[in-house]
């Protein structure tokens, strides 16, 4: 081998290995770095690293020439030894990595600041001691540099902790509630965190084109609250090297209920690599000592193919619960509400009611009694249609007062216009009334396509309503106006509240 080979940077096949291996490189890395200090043995090699055999053979054909092997021993010769410690970071493997100072008090602070819990949808504020041993954990067992990590709901929010302690990770929360969006956003840009937050009602489905190399959840702690937040973190599994981590505990007193949400995981195909017992404390689920185990789930060939053909979950508690779904009797109460309000509905270019059954009458009405709170926004984003009628709990969020309905009504506007009917048809109950707005505007336009791209769908917004407007002035008054130009490549449904309120602004 002459000079000029020696002096050549690490090899192609190397670079490519510890791509291919993704977030678990770390273990090859400590490979190289036994090689580059001293010769060892096969044996050797993969005791110490506790990595198969064959990936340990796989990094010494990955190093080709610049291993040499003696008298059943391996070493990287010394002068590659010093390209791959530098090339491959090999010298920071021997120090652990650290915490900031005062990261656990700044956890505290995010916690303390951050929205309250929601019963209705399973809300139990983890410690901030745990929220941070989750994050710490994360990092000292995963690659995490430039890794694309998802967390499932994150009302704990531990995607803030990662921020933190591993700035260079790519961090993704999708969640139902907008307070915990709008929290997670607001904490980010003050610290400089790389943390997107997404909208999504996982009973519904995940934004397109997920992907995550490393899926984080507490979900609800029951069968079918497992089994909806695993089936949708194994949809977005990047490949096999890909984990799922999942917070979960249950009382030794009910062993059969631990029982049945482990079959939930085996049904996705998913392996245990590591139950940690006792991992994540809480303040509350006293019935399972206010603590869970860290499950490390490493899915199968058969995994997200598994997931894709999973029915959704619910809910445990309030109207997202299974008691609810059993005793509720839709078919009866929309045929009261019809009986009582075919006159009000008829005023207003005669809407009328479908779902779940079909009514002798013009336009739909949606039964959004279980809506959480995001529900009657997005439904008037996803409709289109001259007219429709929802209905809601009296005590929804966007209803209850003045100041709520004109913040929906805002939003809406250029689409719709709105009606508010509350204690109709019983104090229990309210509806709204949408009739679509003629007038044209770029944020109607926007509106009326709330699943295409907002970069996409923006642009032919503002060519619809200009005469002289080009494809490319179009493209660049959008580049120029896009508070968040990340949001672009999402689509407007999928944007949380406070973004999509600001974006709306901005369009016209």
């Amino acid at each position: 081998m002459n000079a000029a080979q020696h002096d050549s940077p690490p090899t192609d096949s190397m670079q490519a290995l510890l791509a291919e291996t993704g977030m678990h490189a770390r273990s090859l890395r400590e490979v190289l770095a036994l090689l580059a200090a001293a010769p060892r043995s096969l044996d050797d090699l993969i005791r110490l690293t506790a990595v198969p055999r064959r990936s340990v053979e796989e990094v010494i054909s990955a190093a080709g020439d610049d291993v040499e092997s003696r008298e059943g021993t391996y070493r990287l010769r010394p002068d590659a030894a010093r390209r791959y410690r530098e090339r491959f970071a090999l010298d920071a493997l021997e120090q652990p990595p650290s915490t900031p100072p005062g990261a656990l008090e700044k956890v505290r602070e995010f916690i303390e600041s951050g929205p309250a819990p929601l019963v209705a949808l399973d809300h139990v504020t983890a410690t901030a001691e745990s929220v941070l041993r989750r994050a710490e954990w994360m990092r000292d067992h995963y690659d995490l540099d430039g890794a694309r990590v998802l967390f499932v709901g994150d009302h704990d929010l531990t995607s803030l902790a990662v921020g933190l302690v591993c700035p260079s990770a790519s961090v993704t929360v999708v969640d139902l509630d907008e307070r915990v969006l709008a929290h997670i956003d607001r904490v980010a840009a003050e610290h400089g965190f790389a943390v997107r937050t997404l909208h999504t009602d996982l009973r519904f489905g995940l934004p397109p084109q997920l992907e995550a190399d490393l899926v984080f959840t507490d979900p609800p702690y029951t069968p079918e609250g497992i089994g909806l937040f695993a089936t949708r973190a194994a949809e977005c599994l990047a490949g096999p090297q890909s984990r799922v981590l999942i917070a979960y505990g249950f009382s030794p007193r009910s062993p059969a209920l631990g029982h049945k949400v482990q079959q939930e995981l085996l049904r996705l195909g998913m392996v245990f690599e590591a139950i940690l017992p006792d991992f994540h404390r809480y303040h509350g689920a006293q019935a399972i000592g206010s603590a869970s185990d860290l499950y490390v789930c490493q899915p199968t060939a058969h995994t997200r193919k598994l997931a894709l053909r999973q029915a959704v979950g619910i809910y445990t508690h309030g109207p997202q619960s299974v008691e609810a779904r059993e005793t509720s009797a839709p078919e009866e109460f929309l045929h009261a509400i019809g009986e009582r309000i075919g006159a009000m509905v008829s005023t207003l270019r005669d809407p009328g009611w479908t779902r779940p059954v079909q009514l002798k009458v013009s336009a739909p009405v949606f039964d959004l009694r279980a809506d959480p709170g995001p529900w009657l926004l997005r439904m008037l984003m996803a409709c289109n249609t001259e007219r429709l009628g929802l209905v809601v709990d009296n005590n929804h969020p966007d209803i209850t007062s003045e100041a709520a309905q004109g913040a929906l009504t805002e939003l809406v506007a250029p689409k719709y216009e709105l009606r508010f009917h509350r204690s109709t048809p019983d104090p229990k109950h309210a509806i709204v009334v949408a009739a679509e707005v003629d007038e044209p505007s770029s944020r109607g336009y926007l509106l009326r396509r709330a699943h295409g791209k907002v970069g996409n769908t923006w642009r032919e917004a503002l060519i619809s309503v200009s005469e002289d407007l080009t494809k490319r002035e179009a493209r660049e008054l959008v580049a120029e106006r896009a508070p968040v130009t990340d949001d672009l490549d999402l689509r407007l449904i999928d944007l949380p509240r406070h973004r999509l309120r600001t974006l709306l602004r901005v369009v016209d």
